[in-house]
């Protein structure tokens, strides 16, 4: 792993991102929108920056040239497929053996096998509903989106965290492959450690064609189920 593109790359997990990227000694190349540039002006002199929105084929398919792994953030922004859109442009012109990394939401499934609290089964769909007649975002695109990439045979992983809070770092998270494992109860996880799981999975091979759902390796579930084992 020596290139890597990351898409998003001016959001808070994003930036977490090129930090964690660049302390491994990677050459960065940074997707973002051309209004969000500025945010990553700490950042300039170490990195390359590709403006431009990130469902924009052209932009995807310049920045992740030669790139040995790819970083995607993927929002739900609008009601214009930007999600799908972004993983398409990624699965189309990444190359075959780059390792990719997607980042979402518990809320997506793979197999169906995940088990959700009725909090997050009532909520989810009542704020998407809200989202998408509001024109601020489509949850149901960001499922599309990591279907496209289940479906795909490239070298996927498809991060999916809980909820989010910041902090400085409290290691890298634990994960497991369904919601509803009694390690992920607590539900909440270190932004900078998000990102930090992002990075490291560039190199873990066991990660490859999974969705892993991960969780503050600190939290009160992580702790009890690492003095069980």
């Amino acid at each position: 792993m020596q290139k890597v593109c990351i898409i998003g790359a001016s959001g808070k997990l994003g930036q977490y991102m090129v930090q964690h990227s660049l302390d491994r000694g990677y050459d960065i190349v940074g997707v973002c929108r051309k209004q969000s540039v500025s945010k990553l002006d700490r950042f300039k002199d170490r990195i390359s920056i590709v403006p431009g929105m990130t469902n924009d084929r052209e932009v995807i398919q310049k920045a992740v040239q030669g790139c040995d792994g790819v970083l995607t953030v993927l929002v739900p922004w609008g009601v214009n497929d930007y999600a799908s859109g972004t993983a398409r442009a990624v699965l189309d012109f990444a190359d075959p053996h780059a390792r990719l990394i997607f980042s979402c939401g518990w809320h997506i499934s793979r197999d169906g096998k995940d088990v959700y609290s009725w909090k997050l089964k009532f909520l989810v769909p009542i704020g998407a509903w809200i989202a998408k007649k509001l024109g601020y975002s489509d949850i149901d695109d960001q499922v599309k989106a990591t279907d496209l990439i289940f479906n795909s045979d490239k070298l996927w992983t498809v991060v999916r965290a809980s909820d989010l809070e910041e902090g400085p770092s409290q290691g890298l998270p634990v994960w497991s492959e369904h919601v509803g494992d009694p390690l992920l109860e607590s539900n909440l996880t270190r932004r900078i450690d998000f990102a930090l799981f992002m990075v490291e999975a560039l190199e873990n091979d066991a990660l490859i064609q999974k969705a892993p759902a991960i969780v503050g390796c600190q939290s009160p579930s992580a702790l009890a189920h690492k003095s069980v084992v």
